[in-house]
């Protein structure tokens, strides 16, 4: 398999990974760039752990060839705190990093984390629901993340969470 330059952007910022063509953007993200906060839960697309926007898109990162990415701009779950979404209020990170977005600032409220597994999908399929203009309606907030599983919360505490960073108070 040959090898080639892939160049896009990841969290704004312009970067080049050296990989084969067919190399998974979720391996890229994890082990070339050290972005670990997107996870691999199943590897086949059915459980949503690895989601991150393509362009904007929600897609599952384990079924993406880094090849169908260059010239694109991927967002990660790194990239949400300090994203100008941040609320007045919100605290920086304890490492001295960007204040937390809303919408994780909402999940950290409501409970809506566990495990953590498919907290960073939940939270970039959500960040994308809210970004077209999608409120706080529990069947629209069900719809757009039904390819994201959880197996910890019942999903009553992430809809909730996402319902509050649309503005309902739940």
């Amino acid at each position: 398999m040959s090898t080639a330059a892939w160049r896009f952007l990841v969290n704004g910022a312009p970067v080049e990974v050296v990989a084969p063509g067919m190399r998974r953007l979720l391996d890229v993200l994890r082990e070339d760039l050290e972005l670990t906060g997107t996870k691999e839960g199943c590897g086949e697309g059915e459980c949503g752990a690895c989601t991150v926007l393509l362009d904007g898109a929600v897609v599952d990162s384990c079924l993406v060839p880094v090849c169908q990415v260059d010239g694109s701009a991927i967002d990660t779950v790194e990239g949400l705190a300090g994203s100008g979404q941040a609320v007045a209020g919100a605290s920086a990170m304890p490492d001295g990093g960007a204040e937390l977005d809303a919408l994780q600032l909402a999940f950290l409220e409501a409970g809506g984390a566990q495990c953590g597994i498919c907290t960073p999908g939940m939270l970039m399929a959500a960040r994308a629901y809210l970004d077209a203009g999608g409120g706080p309606d529990e069947d629209a907030i069900r719809e757009s993340i039904a390819g994201n599983l959880c197996r910890c919360t019942g999903y009553t505490k992430i809809v909730e969470a996402i319902a509050s960073a649309a503005g309902g108070n739940r």
